[in-house]
């Protein structure tokens, strides 16, 4: 199949088979791209949880209004937000350049200061909002791969944020939930896998100057 036959192959899954787990390497390759994904500034202030025990997430079908790919899927993913972030944050990711690539710390340290003075410059919700358009962005790459892997995924974002961090203990981790992606296989009874896409003309959508 080419890039684009699989994004077509590509759904918001439905109904998952249950009985259906993703091996440990197709559940590494997601990690790795999650980790992959382009952030502002390389600061990675997302994070991904990977929720496959299933009592966990048959407590979670209720916060989410009852939708079963929750707990039906291989495993939940979780793409969350620092609930703040901090100077500290700035200077753990600076130092992370440095080991990895010897930058010296001349040449670091405008970025450094630059990048604390906008971050100590911003409110609590003006940073919770930064980082919760980066989720998206690790959202969108996420189901690319699945594509590209012959993964089956549902984006979601109704459910209860709340009642999800409450369960998940996130608060202790310093993290918000924000969007879901349950990811496994889809079901052969699945009705929705052989909907027709709808979908504008790519000259409706796509825009040349």
């Amino acid at each position: 199949m080419t890039t684009i036959d699989k994004l077509k192959w590509r759904y918001a899954t439905k109904k998952f088979d249950a009985t259906k787990q993703l091996t440990e390497e197709k559940l590494n390759i997601l990690k790795e791209a999650f980790n992959l994904t382009a952030t502002s500034y390389g600061l990675q202030t997302i994070s991904l949880l990977v929720v496959e025990d299933k009592a966990i997430r048959a407590d979670l079908v209720a916060h989410a209004y009852n939708q079963k790919q929750v707990v039906d899927a291989s495993h939940l993913l979780v793409i969350c937000i620092q609930d703040n972030i901090t100077a500290e944050d700035v200077d753990e990711h600076f130092d992370n350049v440095k080991s990895i690539r010897s930058t010296p710390e001349t040449i670091l340290e405008p970025y450094r200061k630059d990048l604390k003075h906008m971050i100590t410059g911003m409110t609590l919700e003006e940073r919770q909002e930064w980082s919760s358009k980066q989720a998206y962005i690790a959202l969108g790459n996420l189901m690319t791969v699945c594509a590209m892997e012959n993964i089956d995924s549902c984006p979601m974002e109704g459910f209860s944020p709340i009642e999800y961090d409450k369960v998940l203990n996130l608060k202790e981790r310093n993290l918000k939930s924000v969007l879901l992606l349950p990811v496994g296989y889809r079901a052969n009874d699945d009705s929705f896998a052989v909907f027709k896409k709808v979908r504008k003309q790519v000259d409706k959508a796509v825009i040349e100057m």
